[in-house]
C-alpha cells in the first residue's frame, strides 16, 4: 500500500466539531486508530490550552509523548507562521523544544522558511518542504541550498474546487519538478481533498488525509474520525 500520512487536526478548533482531536490524549487516541486503519505517518498541530496552534516546548512535548505512547510510526508537527508569526521567534521556539518530532513541515513561501528549516536540520529533525499552489514556494525551493536535504516535498494543492483541483495539482507538480531528488507527498484540501488524493494514488505518489484537510467523505457525508478517512483512502478506489 502507498504511503498515507494522517493529518489529525490542523488549524481547526472546537468550532469544527467534537470529532476534531485537540488535547494530547485525544490526539494520541486518534493517532492510534488512524494507524490501525492504515496510516503510516502522523502530522499534528500541537494546541495551546485555549485550542490555538502553538510551537511552545511544553505543548509540543505533551502532544508528541501522548501520540508516541500509542503508535510506533514517525510523528511530525507544523511550523506554520500562524502558530508563531515572527520568524526569529519561530526559530527560537524550535531551538527550545525539549522533545523533538521526527519531522516538521516548513511552508517555503513563508518569511524565514530557510532559517526555520536550517534550525530543524541542525537539531536532527526531518524537514517536510511545504510547497503550496498559488504561492512562490516552488520557485523559492528550486533555488534553495537546502532542497536536497529535506525529508520530502509536500505538494499542497490549495484549490478547494473538486472540478479544478486535479488540474491545479498537475500544474503544481510541474512547477516543483524532480531536480530536488526528494520524495513527493501530494495532497489537497477541503473540496479538493479526494480528487487530489485519487490522483496521487494514480501517479504512485505518497499522500495524506485527515480532519485537517477535510471533514467529509467522498460522498459528502460527514466523517466521524480520522481513522474513517484513512480507511477510505487506503481501501477506497474513487477514481483510481
Amino acid at each position: 500500500m502507498e504511503f498515507v500520512q494522517v493529518c489529525l487536526n490542523g488549524a481547526r478548533g472546537a468550532g469544527d466539531g467534537a470529532v476534531v482531536p485537540l488535547s494530547p490524549a485525544a490526539l494520541g487516541e486518534a493517532a492510534a486508530a488512524a494507524v490501525a486503519a492504515g496510516a503510516s505517518d502522523v502530522h499534528v498541530h500541537p494546541k495551546s490550552p485555549c485550542g490555538q496552534d502553538t510551537l511552545s516546548p511544553r505543548a509540543v512535548a505533551a502532544t508528541l509523548d501522548a501520540i508516541r505512547s500509542r503508535v510506533a510510526v514517525p510523528v511530525g508537527v507544523t511550523t506554520g507562521a500562524w502558530a508563531e508569526p515572527d520568524p526569529a521567534a519561530r526559530v527560537a521556539r524550535i531551538r527550545s523544544w525539549t522533545t523533538l518530532p521526527d519531522h516538521a513541515s516548513v511552508n517555503w513561501h513563508e518569511e524565514g522558511a530557510e532559517a526555520v528549516a536550517a534550525a530543524l536540520l541542525e537539531r536532527g529533525v526531518g524537514v517536510e518542504a511545504g510547497l503550496w499552489s498559488g504561492t512562490d514556494g516552488a520557485a523559492r525551493f528550486a533555488v534553495s541550498p537546502l532542497a536536497g536535504r529535506v525529508l520530502r516535498v509536500l505538494a499542497e494543492v490549495t484549490d478547494p474546487d473538486p472540478v479544478t483541483s486535479g488540474a491545479s495539482a498537475l500544474t503544481l507538480l510541474e512547477a516543483i519538478g524532480t531536480g530536488h531528488g526528494r520524495p513527493v507527498l501530494l495532497h489537497g484540501e477541503e473540496g479538493g481533498t479526494w480528487p487530489v488524493l485519487w490522483l496521487a494514488r494514480r501517479l504512485g505518489l505518497a499522500t495524506r488525509v485527515g480532519l485537517e484537510d477535510t471533514l467529509v467523505l467522498p460522498d459528502g457525508g460527514r466523517a466521524i474520525s480520522n481513522a474513517q478517512l484513512v480507511e477510505v483512502a487506503v481501501r477506497g478506489r474513487g477514481e483510481f
